[in-house]
C-alpha cells in the first residue's frame, strides 16, 4: 500500500508543473534565440576567442593551452552530440533507466567492434617495425585496453539489461 501511494504522490508531482524535458526545451528555446541576435552572438564568439585564439608569440601558432582546450572541447561535443543525442531520443521514447541501460550497452558494444577492427588492422601508414622502440603489440596495446575495458562494461550493461527485462515480467 506504502509503495502504491509513493507512486502516486510521484505521479502528481510529475504532472503539477513542468517536466525535466519540457525544461531542457525551454532552454534550448531561449539558447537558439539568444543566438540570433548579434550582440550576445558577437559576445558569445569573443569569450570563445578568448580561450581557442591564443596564439603563441614566437610561431604565430595557436599555444599548447589552446589546443588542449580545442581537443577537450571537441571530445566533449562528440560524446554529447552522438552519444547523448541517442540517449535523450530514447529517453523520450522508452524511460529514463531504459534509455540509459540500452545506450550504455550499444556505446560499448560499439566500442568493441571499432577496438577489434583497431587490433587487427592497425596501424595504417608507418609499420610497427618502423617505430623506434615499439614492436606491433605494443602499437596495439592501448586498443587492446580499450577493448577489454568495453567487453568488461558490455557484459555488465547486458546483464542489467536481461535482470531489467526480467524484473518488467
Amino acid at each position: 500500500m506504502d509503495r502504491l501511494s509513493r507512486m502516486v504522490q510521484r505521479i502528481q508531482r510529475e504532472e503539477s508543473g513542468i517536466t525535466k524535458l519540457e525544461t531542457l526545451g525551454l532552454i534550448s528555446f531561449v539558447a537558439a534565440l539568444l543566438s540570433m541576435v548579434p550582440a550576445v552572438r558577437e559576445f558569445v564568439v569573443g569569450l570563445i576567442g578568448i580561450v581557442f585564439g591564443q596564439m603563441d608569440p614566437e610561431t604565430g601558432h595557436p599555444n599548447e593551452f589552446s589546443t588542449f582546450t580545442r581537443g577537450v572541447a571537441i571530445v566533449a561535443g562528440a560524446i554529447l552530440v552522438f552519444i547523448g543525442s541517442g540517449w535523450f531520443l530514447l529517453w523520450t521514447n522508452l524511460g529514463k533507466r531504459l534509455s540509459f541501460l540500452l545506450t550504455g550497452a550499444a556505446t560499448f558494444g560499439w566500442l568493441v567492434i571499432n577496438g577489434v577492427l583497431f587490433i587487427v588492422y592497425a596501424p595504417r601508414g608507418v609499420r610497427p617495425e618502423n617505430l623506434e622502440g615499439l614492436n606491433s603489440i605494443q602499437v596495439r596495446l592501448p586498443a587492446i585496453a580499450m577493448t577489454a575495458g568495453s567487453v568488461v562494461l558490455f557484459i555488465m550493461f547486458y546483464i542489467a539489461l536481461h535482470r531489467y527485462e526480467t524484473d518488467e515480467a
